[in-house]
């Protein structure tokens, strides 16, 4: 791990997102210099699914070294930012950096993608950085070391990285575009950097977005925290630039990184955005060993039943159906198959006890999934996470991608079934 100096140490620093996470990883690094931490984010009280709450946070910020502030906070709200930047400032005289981290999500086609998600990461990733940023500069121009530190990708005009989510794409690059810009704006005033990870981390998003298994994949949160951490430490003349964290590392000395892995030693997920493709992750994995999750390897149990594939793993779902998943997951999918054993399929998990079988829905899908049939059979055996085989390109979904990671309960229940 990077030694703290104590260079941060009365520093204040204003966080979005710092309830968990990577937002949290870093304020507990710099409150181990004795820093001051603005938690500005929205979870008050404990969500359902998601741990943590900005004032557990702030317990473990004041445990660490530091000084919490906590503040209820939703980024798109100017009031809300505003209220919490005037307290910052009216408990600890200042504000010295603010880091951007506040982040929404949805990996999803132009199509596929509801108005409402589209201004939700609209609202938060790029005009929450925005606005945020706009707010907190006056105060940041008062500081000996201002820094503005956006946790956002390299400017990578690559297609591939488009073409499967453009609206999230958009959303964050709309961050980086905030560096590109207020850098030069600022330049000799205040830093302005973006940071961004070499390989996937461990947060509650990619829990979401890669199900079970998806964390010996991942490093934690602490490689970001200790860029983040050598990033802030540098003079305000360090500035303009698109930053990746084991880059940084590895210039002050970091070199032994299996530290920062969830499972020392496994081959780790590339993040998005950087210069390998999708469809390349794979292969780049497979050359060192890996066992990516939305690609498992070939063996015995991939043998065709009796009967073919797709009509044995249809007899499996039907007899692990109940009125429970149906209630549990409202959804009727059609699966449109290519390959050897194309066809159309569906599963009615919405009416009655549920359905499942070859042909057309008895009604319209809710969501349509699109994808080779080889890779459906390994899907259904829970070898290929619905969520990782999209982000691979391996299946295309038209309609509600929540559906999709709904359906890795029936997976489970197949699972035991042994199929």
């Amino acid at each position: 791990m990077l030694q703290n100096t104590g260079k941060l140490a009365g520093c204040t620093l204003f966080i979005t997102g710092a309830s968990r996470g990577i937002g949290k990883a870093i304020a507990l690094k710099a409150a181990r210099d004795g820093a001051n931490i603005v938690i500005a984010a929205k979870t008050a009280d404990p969500h359902p699914k998601l741990p943590g709450t900005i004032f557990t946070a702030a317990d473990e910020v004041e445990a660490a070294g530091g000084k919490a502030l906590p503040c209820v906070v939703d980024i798109r709200d100017e009031q809300q930012i505003g209220a919490a930047v005037q307290k910052a400032v009216e408990t600890f005289g200042g504000i010295d950096i603010l880091v951007n981290n506040a982040s929404a999500i949805s990996l999803t086609g132009t199509l596929e993608t509801p108005m409402k998600k589209v201004d939700l990461m609209l609202g938060i990733n790029l005009r929450g950085t925005y606005l945020t940023s706009k707010l907190v500069i006056p105060h940041l121009l008062k500081s000996r070391s201002p820094h503005i530190l956006n946790l956002s990708p390299p400017l990578n005009l690559n297609p591939v990285w488009f073409k499967n989510h453009t609206a999230y794409t958009m959303a964050k690059y709309g961050m980086s575009m905030c560096v590109l810009g207020m850098a030069e704006e600022f330049r000799g005033q205040i830093a302005v950097n973006a940071l961004w990870p070499k390989t996937a981390i461990q947060t509650a998003a990619m829990d979401m977005l890669g199900g079970d298994g998806i964390g010996k994949q991942c490093r934690k949160a602490d490689i970001i925290a200790d860029a983040a951490y050598a990033i802030l430490s540098k003079a305000k003349d360090y500035t303009g630039h698109f930053l990746v964290d084991e880059d940084i590392l590895r210039e002050h000395g970091i070199k032994d990184f299996d530290q920062y892995a969830i499972q020392p030693g496994h081959p780790l997920l590339p993040d998005f955005f950087l210069d390998e493709a999708p469809e390349s992750l794979v292969k780049q994995m497979e050359q060192h060993g890996a066992t990516p999750a939305f690609k498992p390897p070939s063996s015995s149990s991939d043998t065709p039943l009796p009967g073919g594939p797709i009509e044995s793993t249809f007899d499996v779902i039907r007899g692990v159906i109940s009125a429970d998943v149906v209630k549990s997951t409202q959804g009727i999918y059609r699966f449109d198959l290519s390959g050897e054993h194309g066809g159309v399929w569906f599963l009615d998990l919405k009416s009655g006890a549920g359905s499942a079988g070859k042909g057309e829905p008895p009604v319209q899908a809710d969501v349509v999934m699109t994808m080779d049939s080889s890779d459906f059979t390994k899907m259904f055996a829970g070898k290929l996470k619905p969520t990782m085989a999209f982000m691979s390109g391996k299946l295309r979904i038209k309609g509600d991608m929540t559906l999709a990671i709904k359906l890795e309960k029936l997976m489970g229940r197949m699972n035991k079934a042994k199929l």
